[in-house]
């Protein structure tokens, strides 16, 4: 039985003990917690969804490098804005995320929800789910419409 570790970065401020994990890995599978847009003394870095959201993307690459992975093994993603009108922004930074390394050949299966709120200031969270070791590899089955 493979135990749950709880991955860390020196990068990426940690939540108070006793509240929650923002990386653990499972066996094959890394999680990570709903990120907002912080600096290391938990300030909210930028003012609108494109710079939260480039901001919570370079936090995870510091999280899934700690993890054994790459963003290229994330295969969910769940993003939660303040202002669905104002996607394209964050849609964006998630594509110049993920097209970065130039091996992607599909983007993760993603949920896109609107909340009426997050914590002051944060208008972007987004969670992930990866397997380390997939990202780069071409899909196994296509099927056509």
């Amino acid at each position: 039985m493979t135990a749950i570790q709880r991955i860390v970065s020196p990068e990426v401020a940690e939540a108070a003990p006793g509240m929650w994990s923002n990386c653990l890995r499972a066996g094959d599978v890394v999680y990570l917690s709903g990120l907002t847009s912080r600096d290391r003394e938990g300030r909210v870095v930028g003012d609108d969804e494109y710079t939260q959201a480039a901001t919570i993307f370079r936090r995870m690459d510091h999280l899934l490098a700690a993890a054994g992975a790459t963003r290229g093994d994330i295969v969910k993603l769940n993003l939660y804005l303040t202002r669905i009108d104002r996607r394209e922004a964050v849609w964006r930074a998630r594509r110049e995320f993920l097209e970065a390394d130039g091996a992607r050949r599909c983007f993760p299966a993603a949920t896109l929800v609107e909340v009426s709120s997050l914590q002051p200031g944060v208008l972007v969270e987004i969670e992930a789910v990866a397997h380390p070791g997939l990202g780069g590899r071409p899909a196994e089955l296509e099927v056509a419409a």
